[in-house]
């Protein structure tokens, strides 16, 4: 060994370390965010007419995929419509429609390749059974025949409950069980993007409930849905982004959680009590900055959540026996509602710092 080779191999681990700790010392670079991806569906300014009624009136709209995307609105307000543009079975006299990034209007076969549609009252043949339908369905989606077809279709109907039926006229099926039978069909060829249009129009409340849940089930595999209705209970817990239409143009849009925030930036409880003297007595207490009160319960807008124990205590101080606590979420219902008038005050002049 030579002389000092100790050392020298010592200073090769000082040199080494020093090298490892300056190229480790250095700062991270800085990853970029992704960027988001493009919107499956996208409307700008369209705007569709039927003679002197102006069906679609600078509609503008932006679905993002694998997202339920609920278009909520009186009838009349332009939702089918809007499901007909997106499609290409209407062509807008003015605006930008974009499907998957293609123009509708001009593409519309490739367009409608990568959609399954439901509407209100869906096509089906009586005469034919379940299977027939289905069958002729994916000749038309350019399926074909054979035995891979028909293990699709027996998927398809037991995917949605119809699959000991199939084999039954049509025309013997309960409203309920067409509405599946037309969702069954819509989903054989494996659409991107699932464009459902008020599905459980004529249901039971135990089919639409069921109806929902398999809506809701179609976002697991990546799937896009934008459903149609009229019913604010439908949306409930189903939407990811809610679009309020009305008189053919969008009022509000984003997900219910961005939307009650907007709507309802202050902290707000329900309280009930025995004593409704004593409630009302709340609405001049400190911090608090709207009270709406019926039968023996109330609603407290509060500038901010620390004032519940304060209300509380002063319930019990006036004697009253306090029977609820509880945050105040509000529905879908109440947002509905609360769009709506925002949006008559903003026609009349009269909107206020809240305002969309």
């Amino acid at each position: 060994m030579r002389p000092g080779g100790a050392d020298l191999k010592r200073d090769d681990r000082r040199a080494d370390t020093l090298s490892v700790t300056t190229i480790t010392s250095e700062p991270a670079a800085t990853v970029a965010p992704m960027p988001l991806p493009p919107p499956v569906i996208l409307l700008d300014g369209v705007v569709k007419t039927f003679g002197a009624n102006r069906a679609l009136d600078d509609l503008r709209l932006s679905v993002p995929g694998g997202q339920i995307t609920v278009l909520l609105g009186p009838n009349g307000a332009g939702k089918t419509t809007a499901i007909r543009t997106i499609t290409g079975a209407f062509a807008p006299e003015a605006g930008t429609v974009r499907v998957f990034g293609l123009d509708p209007a001009v593409q519309g076969d490739e367009v409608r390749s990568r959609c399954g549609v439901v509407s209100a009252k869906p096509a089906l043949y009586d005469r034919l059974s379940g299977l027939d339908n289905m069958r002729y369905s994916a000749e038309l989606y350019g399926l074909g025949r054979g035995t891979a077809v028909d293990a699709r279709i027996a998927d398809a109907a037991a995917r949605f409950g119809i699959d000991t039926a199939l084999r039954d006229q049509v025309g013997g099926y309960s409203t309920g069980m067409k509405t599946r039978l037309a969702l069954a069909r819509s989903v054989l060829h494996r659409p991107e993007l699932l464009l459902y249009d008020e599905p459980t129009s004529g249901l039971d409340p135990e089919s639409s409930h069921a109806v929902l849940e398999l809506i809701h089930e179609m976002t697991e595999d990546g799937s896009t849905v934008v459903m149609c209705t009229h019913l604010l209970l439908e949306a409930e817990g189903l939407a990811d982004q809610v679009v309020v239409l009305q008189d053919g143009t969008n009022l509000v849009d984003g997900s219910p959680g961005e939307l009650t925030k907007r709507y309802w930036p202050d902290a707000m409880v329900r309280l009930g009590a025995d004593d409704p003297a004593a409630l009302d007595a709340l609405e001049r207490a400190p911090g608090v900055i709207g009270y709406e009160r019926a039968d023996l319960t109330a609603v407290v807008r509060m500038d901010g959540p620390d004032r519940v124990p304060d209300l509380v205590f002063a319930l019990t101080a006036a004697g009253a026996r306090v029977t609820r606590v509880e945050p105040h979420e509000p529905t879908l219902e109440d947002l509905y509602f609360a769009v709506r008038q925002t949006s008559g005050r903003s026609r009349l002049g009269m909107v206020d710092g809240s305002a969309v």
